[in-house]
């Protein structure tokens, strides 16, 4: 979910760097709720003055007669926090309390193609930042702590504008006869090493991992090396896997669990199934048609009695 500084901008009042302190002692006479007035140069900013540092300057000892007269410039802080309006909230929340004392509460200017478009409070700032740590963390699954549904489909929604995109659907395979066997408690821990091992391998790609629910999950790459990533998962998952079965199961190569229909069968060992789409091969117009290629692919997946992967490669040629 993303948020830019855009959506909450405030008007700010903006003036030359030679605009006269009396001018600026007016304006915030006649702006009481104005907290900072910007300064900037060809409309790009380069200061701002606000009204405790001004009046703090001006109530000195001869601070009035010394600059009551002269240019804001000589009063204006330079040391400025800027951010382009796309800019998310939470990456200017991070850096605006990153700031010393004496720059943290100053207001955060906002550009718009390198000209001076408006600014945000901290209070703002920080309340739009709360609501939305608020709205992600009631997106989460809460077993594995992933973003879950809301925020999946929001990226896949944004999917068929990018350039370069992989998506990964993954299941695990026999996981149910896994908690009959298990319990489930255990079956969540399988899970958990799941979600741990997907978040690991697609850090290295910069890519967004999503638990849809269950034992499903999805993984978004913005790259078409989805063979080296869909290798490392498997390999990776296949050895942890061994971890979570006794020595005899393990031996065996499948448990003994009943079927639908009350039957006792051989089931084997949990596996991993993972359907690749790629826009490497196709272009898709909408993201619908990304999950139905994904669905086709998946049954191929599942009908595959180990751990593999397979991509739309095969039903675009």
């Amino acid at each position: 979910m993303k948020i830019e500084i855009g959506d909450i901008v405030e008007f700010a009042i903006s003036v030359s760097p030679d605009t006269a302190n009396s001018e600026i002692d007016q304006l915030f006479k006649d702006n009481i709720h104005t907290h900072g007035i910007v300064i900037t140069k060809g409309n790009k900013p380069v200061g701002i003055i606000t009204r405790t540092d001004f009046y703090q300057k001006l109530g000195s000892l001869y601070g009035y007669n010394l600059y009551i007269s002269r240019p804001v410039s000589l009063l204006m802080k330079e040391s400025i926090l800027c951010f382009d309006y796309q800019t998310s909230i939470i990456d200017a929340s991070e850096k605006a309390m990153d700031r010393g004392s004496n720059e943290l509460y100053d207001d955060i200017i906002v550009t718009r193609d390198g000209q001076f478009y408006g600014v945000i409070s901290i209070r703002s700032l920080l309340m739009t930042f709360a609501s939305v740590q608020s709205q992600v963390a009631s997106s989460l699954n809460p077993l594995t702590k992933l973003p879950g549904n809301r925020i999946i489909d929001e990226y896949i929604q944004a999917l068929p504008s990018a350039e370069k995109f992989t998506i990964l659907y993954i299941d695990l395979d026999h996981f149910k006869t896994y908690n009959d066997v298990y319990g489930f408690a255990k079956g969540d821990r399988v899970i958990q090493e799941t979600a741990s091992i997907l978040q690991a391998i697609a850090r290295q790609y910069q890519g967004f991992v999503g638990h849809i629910g269950g034992d499903d999950f999805i993984v978004i790459i913005y790259d078409w090396e989805f063979d080296t990533i869909c290798d490392e998962i498997i390999t990776i998952f296949d050895q942890s896997i061994s971890t979570f079965y006794n020595p005899e199961h393990l031996e065996l190569g499948y448990v003994i669990a009943e079927n639908r229909n009350g039957i006792l069968e051989e089931v084997p060992l949990v596996s991993i199934s993972i359907a690749a789409v790629s826009n490497q091969f196709k272009n898709f117009d909408s993201s619908d048609d990304i999950v139905n290629y994904a669905t086709i692919i998946k049954k191929e997946c599942k009908a595959i009695k180990c751990s593999c992967f397979i991509s739309n490669e095969l039903l675009c040629k």
